[in-house]
């Protein structure tokens, strides 16, 4: 089987390079059909995995991937799915589809048809200007989906899909830039290659893109692509619901118990790293859990205030001197309930300016976890003047 497998790569590899070599397109596509009735997407994945890892850049798949795609037109197998998850609102497939059909509508529609009349040139560049709002769709692919296709091994199509990106963009911003310089006729014609080959990465996705990560993604990950997605705007589609958290509380159990290292909403630290990172920032961190017991201070080289373990476990309320516990009792009750969500107090203390800080702390349906105090000796910050640029010797 594999022997059949590796001889099938090898002939995609070799009609590949036979376009690259300037071969007849229709030739080849003859040829291609002599030997497949179909390749997956997965094939030509490795096909082009293969062909960087042999040292050809790219740049250069990227320069004549339109080429490819038409070879393969009509002949990757589409790859079905019971459940079609992608079909729920707020999964990241879904959302990216539903910005290709308004990218679309917006080209085919609007763009396209303006460009037959005698049109207004502000008209158009408001046009593309809203067609712009493409990067947000591109950057997140290439952010938060490109990653974890890396981490299982498809490296080649998010090199080229990232250069083939970086192609549109710069010409959607040079229609904008350079197109007083031009006649009508040019400015059409420009316009015209650059909505192709925007529609030409819409079809890539949807017919090679979307199929091989849909086979490929867990559905854990796509839980964790979703919360990951939050940090990049979306293009047209406004806050699309949550997918799966339940899945992403999952995979952070299994992978604690696999390496043990905690995975947080950006990275994952080990027990080391986290409380050293805890015992180095520059403020004392107490945590208070929604049982008002202490569960948890830093313990970094200057305290403001001592803290001794046996804290751990113990009321917060036992804490502190009997007159100031109804203040602290209010703090906490204030943030529970919602009325506030921080509070601050400074005060003079041991020849140091303290800051002291209160937040809630809660989940994302937004339920109280706790609440944490952040304390600074914030006097030498308050006396920072002018600027410092350079590095101490």
């Amino acid at each position: 089987m594999s022997e059949i497998i590796n001889n099938r790569q090898e002939k995609l590899k070799e009609l590949i390079l036979k376009l690259h070599d300037g071969a007849n397109l229709e030739a080849v596509k003859a040829e291609f059909k002599e030997h497949f009735e179909s390749v997956s997407t997965a094939e030509i994945s490795a096909m082009e995995r293969s062909l960087v890892e042999e040292g050809m850049a790219p740049a250069e798949i990227q320069r004549l991937c339109d080429v490819h795609a038409s070879l393969f037109e009509g002949s990757i197998e589409q790859i079905h799915h019971t459940s079609k998850p992608e079909h729920t609102p707020g999964h990241p497939v879904y959302t990216f589809r539903l910005e290709n059909i308004k990218i679309k509508k917006l080209i085919e529609r609007e763009i396209l048809p303006l460009l037959e009349t005698d049109f207004a040139r502000d008209e158009l560049f408001a046009l593309i200007g809203r067609l712009l709002e493409i990067d947000k769709h591109y950057a997140r692919k290439e952010n938060v989906v490109f990653p974890y296709m890396e981490k299982h091994g498809i490296t080649a199509p998010p090199k080229v899909m990232w250069g083939v990106d970086d192609e549109i963009r710069n010409d959607l911003k040079g229609l904008l830039r350079f197109s007083q310089k031009w006649t009508q006729e040019e400015l059409v014609k420009n316009v015209i290659a650059a909505t192709k080959k925007v529609l030409d990465m819409i079809s890539k996705e949807e017919n090679i893109l979307f199929p091989m990560i849909l086979d490929t993604f867990s559905e854990a990950e796509w839980a964790t692509i979703f919360a990951q997605s939050k940090e990049f705007e979306t293009s047209w589609v406004v806050n699309p619901p949550a997918y799966l958290p339940q899945l992403v509380i999952e995979e952070k159990e299994e992978s604690i118990i696999q390496s043990g290292s905690v995975p947080l909403s950006a990275g994952a630290l080990t027990y080391e790293e986290t409380n050293a990172i805890f015992n180095t920032v520059p403020f004392d961190m107490t945590f208070v859990g929604a049982d008002d017991k202490v569960k948890f201070f830093t313990q970094g080289k200057e305290r403001v205030f001592s803290r001794p373990l046996s804290v751990i476990g113990r009321e917060v309320k036992n804490c502190h001197p009997p007159q100031s516990v109804h203040i602290v009792e209010k703090i906490v009750e204030d943030l529970r309930s919602g009325k506030k969500e921080h509070e601050d107090f400074w005060i003079n203390f041991k020849g140091m300016f303290v800051h002291i800080r209160y937040y809630a702390v809660r989940n994302e349906k937004g339920e109280y976890l706790g609440t944490l105090e952040v304390t600074q000796d914030i006097a030498p910050i308050r006396a920072l003047d002018g600027e410092k640029r350079l590095m101490d010797e």
